[in-house]
C-alpha cells in the first residue's frame, strides 16, 4: 500500500509526560505560594486602584544560564528595593518565535547546536523558573507551543502571546485555560482591535484538542481566563505608545467593555528595533503618569547583563557572556538607572 502520511517526518522522539516532570521536579510550597500570590499582586496591578507599577525586565530569551542566574540576582535585589512601587517581573522566555528560521529557544534547542534534545529543554526550564521564583522574582514568559504550558505553567506568574500568535485560535483558546494574567500583543500591522478580539475570545469557555497531564491526547474544556489584557509593541506602521496611541487605545476597551489596562513593550516597533531607544519610551510613559494617566498599568523591557546583540548560530565557546542571541538588549547599568528614575517618578501616585 502506498504510504500517505509521515513522508516528511523522519524520527519521532517520546517525551516524558507533563506528570512524569512535574514529579521529577516539583515545586515547592513555597514556590507554589508565591506564584499564587504574584498572580495576585499582577490582577490587583491590572484591575484595581493599586498605583503600583508592573515592570517586566529581562533578557529577550535566556540561552546562558550562568549569565541569567547572575541577572537574575541583580534583578531580585533591585526589585526589592523598589517593590513600594514597582512590582518587577522578570522575562524567563524560552520559546522564540522566528519571522523566517533560526534558533527557537532554550525548550526547543538547549545545548545550541541544532540537536532540539526538547526533554533536556524542558527539564532545563523547569529547573531554571524554580531558581527564579526562590529568589522573590516572580516569572514572566511567552507561551508559543501549545503543549508547553503543560510542563511549566504552573510556575510562571505572567505570560505574553505574541504578535504573530495573537490572531491564532489555538493561541486564544490556550490562553483561555491558562491560571495566570496574560497580555495579547497588537498585531504586527499595529492593530489594536486584533489584542481586544483576542482578550474577548480568551475570556469565553473553550474546547479543543490537547494533552493531558499523563500525555495523552484529551478534549481541553475550559472556563475561561478572566485575567488577559493589551501589551501594545508598534507595528509596522511605527510605534503605538503616544498619548495619542493610548487615548485609542482606552477608547477601544472602553467600546470593547474591558477594563482600561494597557502595557506597554517598549522594544520591538516601539524603539524602532533600536534597543538603546527603550529607555526613551519608558520615560514617556512616565511622563504620562505623571500628567494623570491612570490606564498604563505596567512596561515591557529587554535588559541583559551587556548592551547589543550577538550572531548567531557560531560556536558557542565565541559566545560573549551576558550578551543576547535574539534581540538586542539595554545593559545592566542602564536598566538600573531606569528602575530607579521609575521608581522616583511615581512619588507623586502615593501622596
Amino acid at each position: 500500500m502506498q504510504k500517505t502520511s509521515d513522508i516528511n517526518v523522519v524520527e519521532t522522539r517520546t517525551l516524558p509526560s507533563p506528570a512524569a516532570l512535574l514529579a521529577e521536579l516539583p515545586k515547592t510550597q513555597a514556590q507554589a505560594d508565591f506564584v499564587t500570590q504574584a498572580r495576585r499582586n499582577i490582577h490587583q496591578l491590572m484591575f484595581t486602584d493599586d498605583k503600583r507599577f508592573l515592570f517586566i525586565v529581562g533578557p529577550c530569551s535566556i540561552h546562558d544560564l550562568k549569565a541569567g542566574r547572575e541577572y537574575a540576582e541583580r534583578l531580585a535585589k533591585l526589585a526589592k528595593e523598589v517593590a513600594d512601587r514597582v512590582m518587577i517581573v522578570m522575562r524567563v522566555y524560552f520559546e522564540k518565535p522566528r519571522t523566517t528560521v533560526g534558533w527557537k529557544g532554550l525548550i526547543m534547542d538547549p545545548h545550541l547546536d541544532g540537536s532540539h534534545d526538547i526533554a533536556t529543554g524542558l527539564r532545563t526550564a523547569r529547573t531554571f523558573l524554580r531558581e527564579v521564583l526562590d529568589l522573590g522574582l516572580p516569572t514572566a514568559t511567552e507561551l508559543l507551543d501549545p503543549i508547553t504550558p503543560q510542563y511549566i505553567a504552573d510556575l510562571i506568574c505572567w505570560s505574553a502571546i505574541g504578535a504573530r500568535t495573537a490572531e491564532s485560535q489555538t493561541h486564544r483558546q490556550m490562553a483561555s485555560g491558562l491560571s495566570m494574567p496574560l497580555g495579547f500583543k497588537n498585531g504586527t500591522d499595529g492593530s489594536i482591535t486584533t489584542a481586544i478580539n483576542a482578550i474577548k475570545a480568551a475570556a469565553q469557555p473553550h474546547t479543543f484538542l490537547g494533552i493531558n497531564l499523563d500525555g495523552a491526547a484529551s478534549a481541553i474544556v475550559t472556563r475561561g481566563n478572566p485575567d488577559c489584557h493589551v501589551v501594545l509593541r508598534g507595528g509596522n506602521t511605527g510605534p503605538n505608545y503616544s498619548p495619542a496611541h493610548i487615548a485609542q487605545t482606552e477608547q477601544l476597551l472602553t467600546k470593547a467593555g474591558l477594563p482600561k489596562a494597557i502595557l506597554v513593550d517598549c522594544s520591538h516597533d516601539n524603539s524602532s528595533k533600536q534597543p538603546e531607544r527603550q529607555p526613551d519610551v519608558a520615560r514617556e510613559l512616565m511622563g504620562q503618569i505623571a500628567a494623570g494617566n491612570t490606564s498604563i498599568m505596567g512596561a515591557m523591557l529587554e535588559s541583559n547583563l551587556v548592551a547589543g546583540s550577538q550572531p548567531f548560530p557560531q560556536p558557542k565557546e565565541k559566545l560573549r557572556y551576558g550578551v543576547s542571541i535574539t534581540d538586542g538588549c539595554i545593559d545592566w547599568a542602564t536598566t538600573e538607572a531606569l528602575v530607579r528614575d521609575l521608581h522616583a517618578s511615581l512619588a507623586p501616585r502615593f501622596k
